[in-house]
């Protein structure tokens, strides 16, 4: 077991090592900062003097190795636009993104697995047979398209959801949150469904798949035999056999949410992560940028990381093969 978790969280630590270079190499080249920062009428040798003080003429050598040093201390310096704090500025934003990637991976896995499961026993139902039809539209339509569709059905025509924005929000010590007002919940509706039907049908799918293949299994038929339940031998025995890989995939899906949040958080003016990082390559504002790319990085080795130990209590096949190692 601790082997297993080490051997993990050493991965984990390298994959965040390349991405930190990588994010260092790309954004050396996004644009010059100091074009953003200060106006046409700033002389050169003031423009220079800028440049010095946040260390761009240094060498390269010297650059990363302390873009290296700061982002294992969570420190990114100060926005070029903003002038703040960029932990102060992501960490105002991380609440929205959260909250929007949590009610959309909550929308997907709590359809979406059950109504793989109906699909998957009865394939052949008018129902299932219209669900698959359906899935194709939105595993197809574009993120962008979805919630313009969304806003114009609920927000222009019904006007029963508004249509940008977050609502009203309470601030819980540092965190702002709005689960606890009406309005907040409502401006979480549309967005949240636009983000999470792409996983949803994705989910709904895999898992339709997984228990076409494990209900001709013969511990199923052995499970009948005893007598069991329907429910019981559906959703105890062949859906936990299903489980690994749909593990594998709700997991990265939940980390490609919070990535990809972008586009619906752009269409939505949702105040979260997502716009803030358009906002900073708009305005070439690097650190902004790093600590969005170090951060979502760091998010997606914690869900793999949290998915690898879901395995050691979903297979006990694992936790075998790690005692014989």
């Amino acid at each position: 077991m601790l082997h297993f978790l080490l051997k993990r969280v050493a991965g984990a630590v390298l994959v965040l090592i390349v991405v930190a270079l990588i994010a260092f190499v790309l954004f050396r080249y996004v644009g010059d900062p100091i074009n953003q920062m200060v106006g046409q009428d700033v002389s050169v040798a003031d423009r220079e003097r800028l440049r010095e003080s946040l260390g761009l003429n240094d060498p390269v050598i010297v650059q990363l190795g302390r873009f290296l040093w700061n982002a294992l201390h969570f420190d990114f310096g100060v926005s070029y636009q903003f002038k703040e704090k960029v932990t102060k500025l992501v960490g105002a934003r991380f609440p929205a993104t959260f909250e929007l990637a949590f009610a959309a991976s909550l929308f997907a896995i709590a359809i979406g697995i059950p109504l793989g499961v109906l699909t998957g026993i009865r394939p052949k139902a008018f129902l299932s047979r219209l669900f698959m039809a359906l899935s194709l539209i939105g595993v197809s339509l574009p993120t962008f398209l979805i919630g313009i569709l969304l806003i114009y059905v609920f927000a222009v025509r019904l006007q029963v959801l508004p249509s940008y924005g977050r609502g009203e929000t309470v601030e819980i010590g540092f965190w702002r949150t709005g689960f606890l007002t009406k309005s907040g919940l409502a401006a979480l509706v549309m967005p949240a469904i636009t983000l999470g039907l792409f996983q949803l049908t994705l989910i709904a799918r895999l898992v339709r798949a997984e228990m076409l293949e494990v209900m001709r299994s013969d511990f199923i038929r052995f499970a009948r035999a005893r007598g069991l339940t329907e429910a019981s031998v559906h959703f105890r025995h062949a859906l936990k056999n299903t489980l690994v890989p749909v593990v594998t995939i709700i997991g990265l899906q939940i980390g490609s949410i919070i990535a990809f949040s972008i586009i619906t958080e752009t269409v939505f003016q949702w105040p979260g992560m997502g716009l803030l990082f358009i906002t900073s390559v708009q305005n070439a504002d690097v650190p902004v940028m790093a600590a969005y790319l170090m951060l979502v990085a760091l998010i997606f080795v914690s869900i793999n990381l949290a998915v690898d130990l879901l395995y050691l209590a979903i297979d006990p096949r694992i936790r075998l093969e790690g005692r014989a190692a």
